[in-house]
């Protein structure tokens, strides 16, 4: 295992560290909107790192490729703009969280109630969805299950179509307002458990194999090729999904995962 997080911009005191995997370009270049173009250096396994005090939270940026991009990054912690454009660079430190005494819900006690984010309530958000949990809870619910809320092309999809598996969706909110979410139903007494896609990427917005080897033919889905789990180059892939695992079990304190149509 390797220091967490890995992957994506990282504030620090006052400057980001931008880690990117892009182990077959020649040059990765970190494009700062309103400010330089700064080029990464590579590590052995094609992981490209640059720290620089010209960015910080609420920055945008986005990556070269060689001659190719810009792209978002494959790691980006929000799409502000969707996810053709660029990307943010958030906090988490920002938001202060009131769980500590949040001991979870044994395995033999959850309700789960699986809900939509953007069709459960007619504002379609994360704040809507957190103005219901006092009437999830009356139900008798003990834990509600996300439907996919990593950000995906346009403003209306059953989640299923993952473009950027760290970024909540622009549709529903910001980031602050999903951690939000999580930390008042933890308040209310209900689990929230997230559902996640790891087997194969959407057809519209999804940049990350551009930059790795993230798909492979060994296998087929009824939804396009699949991810590159045991083909070659795939241990920087299940290094990206395990930095993604706790990507939402850390920084947005959330129960549990429901992994969407494995195979072994």
């Amino acid at each position: 295992m390797t220091d967490f997080p890995l992957h994506g911009a990282l504030p620090h005191d006052d400057a980001v560290t931008f880690r990117v995997w892009a182990p077959d370009a020649d040059t990765v270049t970190l494009d700062l909107d309103g400010g330089p173009s700064l080029p990464l250096s590579k590590t052995e396994d094609g992981l490209c790192e640059r720290t620089t005090g010209a960015a910080g939270p609420g920055t945008h940026y986005q990556f070269r490729l060689d001659a190719d991009g810009p792209f978002p990054d494959p790691a980006s912690r929000f799409q502000p703009d969707g996810v053709h454009g660029p990307s943010e660079v958030i906090d988490p430190d920002a938001y202060e969280w009131d769980d500590a005494d949040w001991d979870g819900v044994a395995r033999e006690d959850l309700v789960i109630y699986e809900l939509h984010v953007g069709a459960f309530t007619d504002a379609g958000s994360f704040d809507a969805v957190r103005e219901q949990l006092a009437y999830l809870k009356d139900l008798g619910v003990t834990a509600i299950e996300l439907m996919p809320v990593h950000d995906f092309p346009g403003a209306r999809n059953w989640g299923y179509d993952p473009a950027a598996w760290f970024a909540p969706s622009h549709a529903y909110g910001r980031p602050a307002d999903l951690r939000r979410l999580v930390d008042a139903a933890h308040q209310t007494g209900l689990a929230v458990i997230l559902d996640v896609i790891y087997n194969h990427l959407g057809p519209d917005g999804a940049y990350a194999n551009a930059f790795a080897p993230f798909l492979t033919d060994k296998y087929e889905t009824p939804w396009g090729r699949a991810i590159n789990l045991d083909d070659e180059g795939s241990y920087g892939v299940r290094r990206f999904f395990v930095d993604n695992a706790l990507h939402w079990l850390r920084e947005y304190h959330v129960d549990g995962l429901r992994l969407d149509a494995t195979h072994a």
